[in-house]
């Protein structure tokens, strides 16, 4: 694939920071002329990655959060969302639906709704050193050249 265009974000994991990364995100990855429908499912993507950082990565305390959107030739947009935060000791058990570290309100669907929206996710994780989400979203109508 093509790199066309790339954007770094690095904010604190403050709840505020939520909206704002999610319209930075799509604002980006609207170069491509992607549907309202697929610019609905990349914001709720890094909407989702975002909380998750704030709540369950950083707790208690605030932290950074890393954002790289790649957009390519062929109608692709790569969103990596990162943080130092504690880590995930289970993936496979913090992907399945209704699973939630924290109890209370959580929903536990966080990973789920991500994957829904997406072509592919890759959650990689190291307790005490942090996690990064990892998602791609091919654009309807995009063909490679």
């Amino acid at each position: 694939m093509r790199k066309i265009n790339e954007l770094k974000l690095i904010f604190d994991s403050k709840s505020i920071n939520e909206s704002f990364s999610r319209m930075a995100v799509s604002a980006f990855a609207a170069q491509l002329d992607m549907s309202v429908e697929e610019l609905g499912d990349i914001k709720t993507v890094v909407s989702e990655a975002v909380t998750n950082c704030i709540v369950h990565a950083y707790r208690d305390t605030i932290g950074k959060i890393y954002i790289t959107c790649t957009v390519f030739e062929e109608g692709v947009v790569r969103i990596s969302v990162r943080d130092k935060g504690c880590g995930i000791d289970d993936i496979k058990k913090a992907r399945e639906p209704l699973y939630t570290s924290l109890g209370g309100e959580r929903s536990g669907l966080g990973f789920s709704v991500m994957e829904s929206f997406s072509d592919s996710l890759r959650v990689r994780s190291k307790v005490g050193v942090g996690t990064t989400v990892t998602i791609e979203k091919k654009l309807k109508g995009k063909t490679n050249d």
